[in-house]
């Protein structure tokens, strides 16, 4: 496959799953805000932008600064309206390969966020939700399992495990935890599969053992690993005898192995460093695939430096 068709595909995954995680983060951080009033609304925004990645800023940090630099502003490398604006950009450069449907469910969206940025922002983030997940959808019904579909799979599975490290972390740093943590399982679409694999009971250390670890949860950090390790063994086609020569999935089996073998209670003593660590091993991974796969193309030239 061409170096650009299977980097185009790769970012596809990656910025559609990006626009849907940080909906699902926004979600979260909005309806704790509102939930619990005693809150330190400066505290809890700063604490959002640092893990989101924004050290630039100006003003003080509050509801509406973050919905602008999250959601609705094109020019901001971290909002949703940026991510649809490059996996659109993306979808334009690998046209050949993608069906009507997905181009079509792709550039619909990305002409919808006009009309988006007049919702209220519970609604608009229903809306990023539904999208991402129609195209979800159209994406496995209608793409073949060859090279591009483990492309664009691999590139899904990195970007989720680092935005549910991300959304893991904004759930801890939460001064309300009592309300932070159910909020997350149903921002994941989770609450209703954690409740009955725990049998009903509610814990925030269950909540964070069920994201980081449930293997049969699609959503959690361990399936996302496992997924992204599954599309790299499938493009490799034959492994070497002992080891690993792929620098990717060294990366990423030796954090799920680290996340599946450690007693949890130190995962979540601190886990917003934890989910940092991870973070940083999704950031080398994803420039590992760059090295491997898309060598011979500037990687940065249309994705504005952005990598995780």
């Amino acid at each position: 496959m061409l170096s650009r068709i299977a980097e185009s595909l790769f970012w596809i995954g990656r910025y559609l799953e990006r626009a849907d995680d940080t909906a699902r983060i926004l979600d979260v951080q909005m309806q704790v805000l509102v939930e619990d009033p005693g809150m330190d609304e400066r505290t809890s925004c700063e604490q959002l932008l640092s893990v989101m990645g924004v050290e630039e800023y100006k003003g003080t940090p509050n509801r509406w600064m973050i919905l602008d630099l999250l959601a609705h502003n094109p020019d901001a490398d971290t909002s949703i309206a940026a991510a649809i604006g490059a996996s659109r950009e993306s979808a334009r450069r690998a046209r050949e390969t993608l069906s009507t449907d997905i181009w079509a469910a792709i550039n619909t969206t990305w002409r919808g966020l006009s009309t988006a940025r007049s919702m209220r922002p519970p609604v608009m983030f229903a809306w990023v939700r539904d999208r991402m997940a129609m195209i979800s959808g159209i994406a496995a019904e209608t793409m073949s399992r060859d090279e591009g579909w483990q492309f664009y799979m691999l590139g899904r599975s990195i970007e989720r495990t680092d935005m549910t490290a991300r959304l893991l972390s904004t759930a801890a740093l939460a001064p309300g935890p009592q309300v932070a943590w159910p909020t997350t399982l149903r921002a994941c679409g989770a609450y209703e599969s954690f409740i009955r694999a725990y049998r009903g009971i509610e814990a925030d250390r269950q909540a964070a053992e069920f994201l980081l670890l449930d293997r049969w949860f699609p959503r959690s950090i361990v399936s996302s690993l496992v997924e992204a390790e599954k599309a790299l063994g499938r493009l490799a086609n034959v492994g070497p005898r002992s080891g690993f020569s792929d620098e990717a999935q060294r990366l990423l089996g030796r954090a799920r192995t680290e996340l599946e073998y450690r007693p949890l209670e130190e995962l979540v003593f601190d886990l917003p460093v934890e989910m940092e660590r991870l973070q940083r091993v999704c950031a080398a991974a994803s420039e590992a695939v760059n090295h491997r796969y898309f060598a011979d193309r500037d990687i940065y030239a249309w994705t504005g430096g952005v990598v995780l």
